[in-house]
């Protein structure tokens, strides 16, 4: 059995840094119970080793973007080419290969993802099909809800954490970003943890304006930060893409059921012949099972189940591994 290569602290600091993202290492160190040093070091460890990675997301809804959530299936042979050729693009993200390698699940988001779907990949040779679902409303996760339902700290450390996160503003407000939040957004999707100073620097802004720009796109929910992460690292290496056909009636009291289960990294309704989209999560196969057969058996105006294991992340949020 091959051993684990994260220990406690580095889960630790993973549900730490879900909680707020961008904490100084002081404030990590003291609710970790370590030093300051010790914390900056296993963060720049793990962060080389790309298990994992603070980033910043922006709210599709708020920010007038598009979302939609691709099944594409390819010929065996060259499936890994095709989502190595997605993860590539700058508007998409988690890219999967799933159900035996020969379908691959991904995000794209954008103002226009016309040319990807009706040119791009119908051109492909190796695509034989493209399944395209638009999310219509997310019940939980992206930019409107980071991941931070497992982990390892204690109620009060997660609690003294909280309590420095800005809340945003509720409902779905259109925000508009000008060149210079677009900008702002593009150097923290690269590092969310980027200080003020060389965020500045980089963004031609001076100190005072990158931090109350910065307060307001997080307080108009414009966006959020979150945590790309190793499977292992997050204990879950049982995953998989489980797609819900329910009744219209049942649809929204489903999605609400699925957004509180601890098994739910993403839930969202879609267009489509399948209503609701999640991914899920669970420490085994078996864990997967008792989680099909018990909390997903017992929600109304479930009329169809479709789960597809992952086999392999391609590309978190915005970071690529490469196949291979």
């Amino acid at each position: 059995m091959t051993p684990d290569p994260f220990d406690e602290l580095d889960r630790g600091l993973l549900h730490a840094l879900q909680l707020d993202a961008r904490a100084p290492f002081r404030r990590l160190a003291e609710v970790l119970g370590v030093s300051d040093q010790t914390v900056a070091r296993r963060y720049a460890r793990l962060r080389e080793r790309s298990a994992l990675r603070v980033i910043a997301l922006s709210h599709p809804s708020r920010t007038r973007e598009v979302q939609w959530l691709l099944r594409v299936r390819a010929v065996p042979s060259a499936a890994g080419e095709v989502a190595e050729a997605l993860a590539r693009r700058t508007d998409t993200s988690w890219v999967t290969l799933c159900a035996g390698g020969t379908e691959i699940e991904c995000t794209v988001y954008g103002e226009d993802v016309g040319p990807l779907l009706l040119e791009a990949l119908p051109r492909t040779r190796q695509v034989i099909d493209v399944e395209a679902f638009e999310v219509l409303h997310v019940f939980y996760g992206g930019a409107g809800f980071p991941y931070a339902k497992r982990g390892s700290l204690r109620p009060d450390q997660v609690a003294e954490l909280r309590r420095h996160v800005p809340e945003p503003e509720p409902g779905d407000k259109p925000v508009t970003l000008d060149a210079a939040d677009r900008r702002l957004l593009e150097e923290l999707r690269t590092d969310g943890r980027a200080p003020i100073e060389y965020l500045a620097a980089t963004c031609e802004l001076s100190t005072p304006t990158v931090r109350r720009r910065l307060r307001s796109l997080l307080h108009t929910g414009a966006i959020s930060f979150d945590v790309d992460a190793d499977p292992m690292l997050l204990d879950l290496p049982a995953r998989a893409m489980l797609r819900l056909a329910v009744t219209p009636s049942e649809l929204d009291a489903a999605g609400r059921a699925l957004a509180d289960h601890a098994e739910v990294a993403f839930v969202a309704a879609t267009t489509g012949s399948t209503s609701l989209f999640a991914a899920i999560g669970s420490d085994s196969l078996a864990g997967l099972y008792r989680y099909l057969t018990t909390d997903i058996a017992s929600l109304s105006g479930v009329t169809a189940v479709n789960l597809a294991p992952t086999l392999r992340t391609i590309k978190a949020a915005t970071t690529h591994y490469r196949v291979g």
